[in-house]
Order: structure tokens, then C-alpha cells, then sequence
């Protein structure tokens, strides 16, 4: 089992920037990859970042590239995303999510999951 708890949500003007931080316990070692999700209300849950923590490797959405940035702090088991030049569209709930499939922004490919921290940016 594995446990995630995100923090670093909030309300933030477009343009702007948030940093988000996953804390991973339990087997983390047999769920290698970490991701970013985000939902927006009325839509689907979609794929943001995500990277291999053994080997650093990443891959972002169209959507977020050149803005967003995930890293991780493998002494702390922490995995982060530094989000800026915030977008109103960038407005969600966003999760954190851990699998041991493959790099991917694929939601099926992922086995748990935080409880989501909320990110509002405003025009």
C-alpha cells in the first residue's frame, strides 16, 4: 500500500505561480512512477506530469509544457510540481497519483492516489 498527501494548493492571479508537493509512504519502492492529475468541474481527470523516480525521466502534457516543472526529493519520498505563468484554465483540483506500469498520463495506469489539493487561478 501506499499512502500520498498533497499540499500547496490555493488561489493565485493569472500569470502567477504555486508549488505543489506529494509526501509518498509506504511501498513506495514498488510504485516507481509519480504523477500530477487535475480535474476541473464538469470534466474529465487529466494527466498534467509525470516522471520515473528511479531515473528522473518526465513526461508533461501539451498543455503545461515550458510552464510546469515535476521533480522529487528522494531522502524526503516527496515529488513536486512548480507550476507558473498560471493560466485561469489551469483551475482544478489536483492530485497525486503513484503506479508501476509505465510513464504515463493515463489515468488507468495508475494505483492510488491523494485526496487532492485545490488550485484556483483568477483573470
Amino acid at each position: 500500500q501506499v499512502q500520498l498527501a498533497e499540499s500547496g494548493g490555493g488561489s493565485v492571479q493569472a500569470g502567477g505561480s504555486l508549488r505543489l508537493s506529494c509526501a509518498a509512504s509506504g511501498y513506495t519502492s514498488n510504485y516507481p512512477y509519480m504523477a500530477w492529475f487535475r480535474q476541473a468541474p464538469g470534466k474529465e481527470r487529466e494527466g498534467v506530469a509525470t516522471i520515473y523516480t528511479p531515473a528522473g525521466s518526465t513526461n508533461y502534457a501539451d498543455s503545461v509544457k515550458g510552464r510546469f516543472t515535476i521533480s522529487q526529493d528522494n531522502a524526503n519520498n516527496t515529488v513536486s510540481l512548480q507550476m507558473n505563468s498560471l493560466k485561469p484554465e489551469d483551475t482544478g483540483m489536483y492530485y497525486c497519483a503513484a503506479g508501476w506500469r509505465l510513464l504515463s498520463l493515463d489515468v488507468r495506469h495508475y494505483n492510488y492516489w491523494g485526496q487532492g489539493t485545490q488550485v484556483t487561478v483568477s483573470s
